[in-house]
């Protein structure tokens, strides 16, 4: 008896055994976000990607990557690269010089997620919650494996978790633990509050991240208006401020045969996707959201990296990003 007992107690009974694991489609665990550890080795957030990379483009500039820092201005030499001659210097002396920099060490990046009830929704391969927090925990691996520091903050309808950055795995074990948290505590079930608006995330992100950050923001933008923009428009700034909106394919290719019944946890309703009215409302709205972030987008030379709740996250990361051999 006492063995069964401290089996018990240490989590090995039979029936601890046989405990169904939770569907990783709709909740992510620790264990879950550790395991995607590897795949991670095959992105780079580092600057002057390909031309398929969606942070090359018009709309969308270079990352600033580590900063440069003045080191010394010399004379030309045979095989320097012209592009660092400092004309003013070489016109006041009569003889070519230039500026040599060096790299700064360190690119801090402050990765922001999203995991409102809004994104506690899928209609085929992943919840958006899901894949906002794979998305997170990918670029945070591979941004510390680059030897920057790494750091978040992850939003609910309630609360705020910040993590302090670090050049540590445990600063990283923070991050997804509290992204683990976060995901667990989204259920069909839970009590209907206000959600937390993001200009209030945001007004924690200039906080932590004054300059020099690279700052990718993991959402579905709900509840976004003018002071939005103006807020994101102070980061970016000083920062380099990536977009990453996470939709779902039913904002895009509604059903025509299907009837859905939502409920805020009080009250449902029914709602018939056949009445070409309420399709084109629901198209609308969701189409709206992106309207406003293209624009941003279009004003602020913010890059944008959309993710699809509808496909695995990872080759869409690849793609974004402009790697040799992913899918187009």
């Amino acid at each position: 008896m006492r063995d069964v007992a401290a089996r018990g107690r240490a989590g090995l009974t039979e029936k601890s055994r046989v405990r169904p694991l939770a569907d990783p489609r709709v909740h992510v665990d620790l264990a879950h976000l550790r395991r995607i550890e590897g795949q991670a080795r095959t992105l780079s957030f580092l600057p002057r990607r390909s031309l398929r990379s969606v942070l090359n483009g018009r709309h969308a500039s270079r990352l600033r990557g580590r900063g440069l820092n003045f080191e010394e201005l010399r004379g030309y030499l045979p095989g320097d690269d012209t592009r660092a001659i400092d004309w003013k210097v070489t016109a006041r002396i009569g003889k070519p010089h230039l500026r040599v920099y060096t790299e700064e060490r360190d690119r801090p990046a402050l990765i922001v997620v999203d995991q409102r009830m809004s994104m506690f929704f899928g209609s085929r391969h992943n919840m958006k919650s899901v894949t906002a927090a794979e998305a997170a925990a990918l670029a945070a691996f591979r941004i510390l494996d680059q030897g920057d520091r790494v750091g978040g903050i992850v939003f609910g309808d309630e609360a705020i978790a910040e993590v302090r950055l670090q050049r540590s795995r445990k600063a990283l074990d923070r991050l997804l633990a509290a992204l683990a948290a976060a995901n667990g505590r989204l259920k069909a079930a839970a009590p209907t509050v206000e959600p937390l608006p993001l200009n209030q995330v945001l007004t924690a992100v200039a906080r932590i991240a004054p300059r020099d950050h690279l700052i990718p923001i993991i959402s579905d933008f709900d509840r976004i208006d003018a002071r939005t923009e103006a807020r994101l428009g102070g980061l970016a700034r000083h920062n380099d401020v990536l977009f990453c909106p996470v939709t779902d394919p039913m904002a895009q290719e509604l059903p025509d045969d299907l009837r859905v019944v939502v409920s805020d946890g009080c009250l449902q309703a029914e709602i018939e996707l056949e009445s070409r009215v309420v399709r084109r409302a629901l198209i609308e709205i969701a189409s709206g959201r992106l309207a406003f972030l293209f624009a941003w987008q279009a004003r602020l030379g913010l890059p944008l990296l959309p993710l699809d709740a509808g496909a695995p996250t990872l080759p869409q990361l690849r793609k974004l990003m402009g790697h040799p051999g992913a899918r187009r």
